[in-house]
């Protein structure tokens, strides 16, 4: 399955993208720790990344979690992730959206198309009636990122979400799908 737009696309992570991904994580350490919980040191090896493709895959079989990188179509280089988390089916039809991007990326547009890309998936493909994220409150950048996504602010939620093994408050912004009202 691959998902294109004008500069990037996204797929499904391989276990043949795990060196790329430890790359990625490594050359983004400290940029991804200011917004994720603490990882094991465990997580940034080649191991811990194989582990972590191949727990995904299991994941998106069972309909709990979809995670995809995201590539420059040019050079078809992974430059972020994006996925879908805490899916919920029956009478909720919900998930989380959650995205990193390289931070010698960030202000080209890319995470914009891909999240165009992955609410498309989600609503069209997935079926979902809802998506949800959070953000750390000065995160700006990602709240415009999905403002020009079409989600909309909901509300802050207090201390909701260890990052950085530190309690943060998160502005809620959520999308619903309008074909499924």
């Amino acid at each position: 399955m691959k998902l294109k737009s004008s500069h990037v696309f996204l797929r499904p992570l391989e276990i043949t993208d795990a060196e790329d991904s430890l790359k990625l994580e490594l050359r983004n350490r400290e940029f991804f720790q200011n917004y994720t919980s603490l990882r094991d040191p465990s997580f940034y090896t080649l191991e811990g990344q194989l582990t972590r493709i191949k727990k995904n895959k299991e994941m998106q079989e069972q309909d709990q979690y979809y995670l995809f990188g995201i590539f420059l179509n040019e050079i078809e280089e992974l430059i972020g992730y994006i996925m879908l988390s805490e899916i919920m089916r029956g009478p909720i039809q919900h998930c989380f959206i959650g995205y990193f991007l390289d931070k010698n990326q960030n202000g080209k547009g890319y995470m914009t198309e891909a999240v165009h890309l992955m609410v498309t998936f989600a609503f069209k493909e997935l079926k979902l009636h809802r998506i949800e994220a959070g953000v750390i409150p000065h995160n700006i950048g990602s709240i415009k990122v999905l403002e020009k996504s079409g989600f909309h602010k909901e509300g802050i939620a207090k201390k909701n979400v260890k990052i950085n093994g530190r309690w943060e408050d998160h502005q809620v912004l959520a999308i619903i799908n309008e074909q499924d009202i």
